[in-house]
């Protein structure tokens, strides 16, 4: 039954990163926005959706100091897999679809939208665990970091929305355009209403599948007597971050590499700055390296994984899937730390 639900789950994400990667650049495009915003913020807020209610869910209405612990993994997880194993599969994907693309295994990326998400993304995550080194009975000084960050997050969007909008090229039709009775039939542009509920739709579709996902996972954990940290660092991530990464491969299928590259690097922004507030803010005793060192590691290897990534790119001056993959030596490399320190504690 539980892998039941975890195929018809996984289908239904697909479906709805389907239908949200088309509906989202029609939405940026009514809005006339640049290809930065529409993947770093559009796309990044959309699908960061699900793995952001883990931890608010666990944190704030598990009722146990266990709960808000795997809520805190949760976080930390959430900006690991992205810089590891999301980043892995874009450049596997690519590396496959070669030949089908105009750049080959060359992103057709642009530099300065990465390298803007990324620089973002170090300043407030090294702020976001800088605060966990504080001395535990400082409450406040953590609550002033969520604010900080907060602010980040912010201008980090406002930059992106004061960008110059970009020609939208190779639009593909909108999927619910006939479902628009009082709209011109195709080929004419779709109304902004049927844009918008494609969009919500295709969300509760997203979110709803990475829930039962995620639900599947535990409970197979739970047969299987899988620890409840490696749950929330390793195991429930890869559910919450598949719409991310589905989002990217169905982008770079198409060629279209910087709302690929901007779906997963604005997210890692987004996870770096909102989750986090909510752990300093809702469980600020519980951000300390010293409780949750495991999980706190997970954080150098995002920093090193993100740099592998960005220091080539700012090197050669452009991206190649290579880098990419590094993400999934680093992913395994983390997962066997664990396991091998769940296993062998006294280690």
């Amino acid at each position: 039954m539980d892998l039941a639900l975890l195929v018809v789950s996984f289908v239904v994400i697909l479906v709805g990163s389907e239908l949200f990667t088309n509906g989202i650049e029609w939405f940026g495009h009514k809005l006339e926005l640049g290809e930065g915003a529409i993947g770093s913020v559009l796309a990044a807020i959309g699908t960061a959706l699900p793995e952001t209610m883990v931890p608010i869910i666990a944190i704030g209405f598990g009722g146990s100091t266990a709960a808000s612990e795997i809520g805190v993994g949760a976080i930390l997880g959430a900006p690991f897999m992205l810089a590891t194993l999301a980043m892995f599969v874009t450049g596997a994907a690519i590396v496959l679809m070669r030949r089908r693309r105009a750049t080959g295994t060359t992103l057709a990326v642009d530099p300065a939208v990465m390298t803007h998400d990324l620089g973002y993304f170090g300043v407030a995550y090294g702020i976001a665990i800088g605060a966990a080194f504080l001395p535990v009975e400082l409450e406040w000084p953590r609550r002033l970091v969520a604010v900080v960050l907060l602010c980040i997050y912010g201008r980090h969007v406002w930059d992106h929305w004061q960008a110059e909008a970009a020609e939208h090229e190779g639009l593909e039709p909108l999927r619910f355009h006939r479902l628009d009775r009082g709209a011109p039939q195709h080929p004419e542009p779709p109304r902004m209403f049927i844009v918008t509920v494609q969009v919500i739709f295709a969300l509760a579709c997203i979110i709803g599948g990475a829930w039962s996902f995620v639900r599947a996972i535990s409970d197979v954990s739970s047969t299987l007597a899988v620890d409840g940290t490696l749950l929330a660092l390793v195991i429930a991530p890869i559910a919450t971050e598949l719409p991310e990464t589905l989002n990217s491969i169905l982008w770079v299928r198409r060629g279209k590499d910087t709302l690929a590259m901007g779906n997963i690097t604005g997210a890692m922004v987004f996870q770096s700055a909102i989750p986090t507030s909510v752990g300093l803010v809702m469980a600020p005793t519980l951000w300390k390296v010293g409780g949750s060192g495991l999980a706190f590691a997970s954080a150098g290897i995002t920093f090193l994984a993100a740099g592998a990534v960005v220091l080539p790119m700012l090197y050669r001056k452009r991206l190649g899937a290579r880098p990419l993959l590094v993400g999934g030596v680093f992913y395994l490399a983390y997962v066997l730390v664990v396991i091998v320190a769940l296993t062998h504690p006294g280690a």
